[in-house]
C-alpha cells in the first residue's frame, strides 16, 4: 500500500523528515528533523542539534510524505508500539 495522506497511520513513520508544530516543550516548537526510532510513548528524532526524545503525548508533527504531501498528526493517535500500531489499523479494515 503507497503511503498517503489518508493512511500515514497504517504506515512506518521511522525514516520520514517531520517538522514539529506545538509541543508542551516549547524548546521543541518548530525544529525539522527525521525520525531515527519510535517506542509506545516516544519519539527519536535526528535535528541538526543533535538527537532528542519527543514524547508522543503532547506533541503535533507535521510529517512529510514521500510523494511531496505534508499531513498534521497528533501524537495521541499514534501512541502505540509502532508494530502494534500497524497491526490494530490492519484489523481495523
Amino acid at each position: 500500500m503507497k503511503m498517503s495522506a489518508s493512511n500515514i497511520l497504517f504506515h512506518e513513520l521511522i525514516g520520514l523528515n517531520i517538522t514539529i508544530v506545538e509541543s508542551s516543550d516549547k524548546s521543541l516548537n518548530g525544529l525539522t528533523g527525521e525520525i531515527i526510532d519510535e517506542t509506545k510513548q516516544t519519539i527519536r528524532v535526528k535535528f541538526e542539534q543533535g538527537v532528542k526524545v519527543v514524547p508522543k503525548a503532547n506533541v503535533t508533527l507535521k510529517v512529510d510524505l514521500p510523494d511531496g504531501q505534508s499531513v498534521n498528526i497528533y501524537g495521541k493517535k499514534i501512541m502505540y508500539r509502532p508494530e502494534d500500531r500497524i497491526r490494530r489499523m490492519n484489523y481495523r479494515r
